[in-house]
């Protein structure tokens, strides 16, 4: 079966489940989409790798990446396989002493693992057909930027979601230091668009 290579072209709010997130996966060669729901915990797991944060402590994905390579086993591909009853079911396909080893995993722990090793993204043409939407302007690219992080709900400062706009550069470089302290990684990717934006601007 041919397989399909996929990138990850968004990272959001679900539209559908509140308290999820959705991650969009993009036909690399074509206009189609495949947005996939995930829980809160492996959105940050993913939106962490993305941004190439390094947490004070290791998470779980950099936990397993790090004994993956203690023990010389390559992530090779992530392969989305099959689509269940709504439910995606995805393997990790590895390398060890030159032999292949297919290790079976929830869709968004494979993607999780596939930003950290910046491997290959993969799924069949049944799954694009069942679960795909095609995007009426091949030429748009607004369903958001690979670095789209989920937006952080509740808590975080007095001025928080767009007032950080109101913050200075230094006050906002000390509010970064502050939520990674804390663990606060999607606040903390929030502020780093702030930065960048401003980056940019100048």
């Amino acid at each position: 079966m041919k397989k399909i290579p996929l990138d990850i072209v968004a990272l959001s709010h679900s539209v559908t489940q509140s308290h999820n997130y959705a991650v969009v996966l993009g036909e690399t060669n074509g206009s189609r989409r495949l947005p996939i729901v995930i829980g809160g915990f492996e959105a940050q797991a993913i939106a962490v790798a993305m941004e190439r944060m390094t947490p004070n402590r290791p998470l779980t994905h950099d936990l397993f990446k790090n004994a993956l390579e203690t023990f010389e086993v390559e992530l090779k591909e992530v392969v989305i396989n099959n689509l269940l009853d709504g439910i995606f079911y995805a393997r990790l396909v590895c390398i060890k002493d030159g032999a292949l080893i297919e290790i079976d995993s929830r869709t968004s722990d494979a993607l999780a693992m596939a930003v950290r090793f910046d491997c290959p993204i993969f799924t069949y043409e049944f799954i694009l057909d069942a679960a795909g939407v095609i995007l009426e302007d091949p030429e748009e690219e607004d369903l958001a930027p690979a670095e789209t992080r989920p937006v952080a709900t509740g808590g975080g400062s007095a001025r928080s979601g767009n007032s950080l706009s109101t913050y200075s550069m230094e006050e906002l470089n000390k509010l970064l230091e502050e939520v990674l302290a804390n663990e606060d990684y999607e606040k903390a990717a929030q502020i780093r668009d702030e930065l960048n934006k401003r980056k940019s601007d100048q």
